[in-house]
C-alpha cells in the first residue's frame, strides 16, 4: 500500500499506537501531522520521522476543544495542501466499577473518545468534501467495541459508539469517495495498557502476572500481545484501500482474542 502524495492526521500520535501508525504512513509516502495534547512528544515524534527521510509536523491538539480541532485541521491543510486520511486514535483509560465511577471520569473519557472522534471527523470531512478527492477516516476502536469487560464501562461504551459513528460516516461519505472504518485491537503493550495491569491487580485482588495471563491474554490463540506493527499494518491497509468496497467495517486485530 503506497500513500504517495497523501496527507494524514493522526491524533494521539506522540506515542504508542498513534506514533507507530504515523511512522508507517510516512515510510509509505504520506505527509503526516502528529496531533497530540503533548506537543513536546509530538515534536519529538515528528523530528524522528523527518530525520528518517519522511515528512511530518507536530500539531498541538486537544481533541475535545472544538476551536483547537478546527484550527489544527485547517493548519495542516494549509501547510500540506490537503487532508486525505484521519486516524482518530486519541484516548485514555479509566478503570473502576460502575457503582464507584465518578461522573467526571465518565465525562472525561467519553469526551476524548467520542466527542474527539466527532470533532476531528467533522473538520476533516469538510476538507475532504470540498477538495472532491475522497479520503479515509479510521477510528481506533478495540476488542471492547465488540465485547465487554468489568471495570471499563465508559471505555466499552465509547468504543461501541465509534462503530455507530463510522457506519454513519460511511453512508454519508460514500458519494464523496470517503470511507470510514474501525480498527479493533486486542491488548497492545502501550503505556495505556501498562497502567491497567497494576490497577486491575488491585481491583481484582490478583497478581500483575495473573492480570496479563488470565485476563489480557487468556483468550488469544497464541498467548501474545497485539503489537504496534500489527495495528499499523491494518491502518496502512485501510488508508490505502481505493474503493467503497471496504467501508463501514470493523477489523479485529487481536491474536484471536475476539473473533466476532
Amino acid at each position: 500500500m503506497k500513500l504517495d502524495g497523501k496527507v494524514a492526521i493522526v491524533t494521539g500520535a506522540a506515542s504508542g499506537i498513534g506514533r507507530r501508525i504515523a511512522e508507517v504512513y510516512a515510510a509509505h509516502g504520506a505527509a503526516v501531522a502528529i496531533a497530540d495534547l503533548d506537543l513536546a512528544g509530538a515534536e519529538r515524534a515528528a523530528e524522528a520521522i523527518n530525520t528518517g527521510g519522511g515528512r511530518a509536523i507536530a500539531v498541538a491538539m486537544d481533541v475535545t476543544d472544538e476551536a483547537a480541532v478546527d484550527a489544527g485541521v485547517e493548519g495542516v491543510a494549509g501547510q500540506f495542501g490537503a487532508v486525505d486520511i484521519l486516524v482518530s486514535n486519541a484516548g485514555i483509560q479509566i478503570v473502576a466499577p460502575v457503582d464507584q465511577l465518578a461522573y467526571a471520569d465518565w465525562k472525561k473519557l467519553m469526551a476524548i473518545h467520542v466527542d474527539g472522534a466527532f470533532l476531528t471527523t467533522r473538520a476533516c470531512l469538510r476538507r475532504m468534501y470540498a477538495r472532491g478527492r475522497g479520503g479515509a477516516i479510521i477510528y481506533m476502536g478495540s476488542v471492547h467495541s465488540k465485547l465487554a469487560s468489568p471495570l471499563k464501562a465508559p471505555y466499552v461504551t465509547a468504543k461501541h459508539g465509534l462503530l455507530g459513528l463510522a457506519r454513519v460516516v460511511a453512508r454519508e461519505g460514500a458519494e464523496h469517495g470517503v470511507r470510514a472504518n474501525v480498527i479493533c485491537p486486542g491488548f497492545v503493550r502501550t503505556p495505556l495498557v501498562e497502567r491497567q495491569i497494576p490497577e486491575q491487580a488491585r481491583e481484582f485482588g490478583i497478581s500483575e502476572e495473573a492480570v496479563v495471563k488470565d485476563i489480557m491474554l487468556k483468550n488469544t490463540v497464541d498467548g501474545e500481545f497485539t503489537t504496534l506493527d500489527d495495528v499499523a499494518a491494518c491502518a496502512l491497509f485501510l488508508a490505502g484501500f481505493q474503493t467503497n468496497a471496504l467501508t463501514g467495517q470493523s477489523i479485529v486485530v487481536s491474536h484471536g482474542w475476539c473473533m466476532e
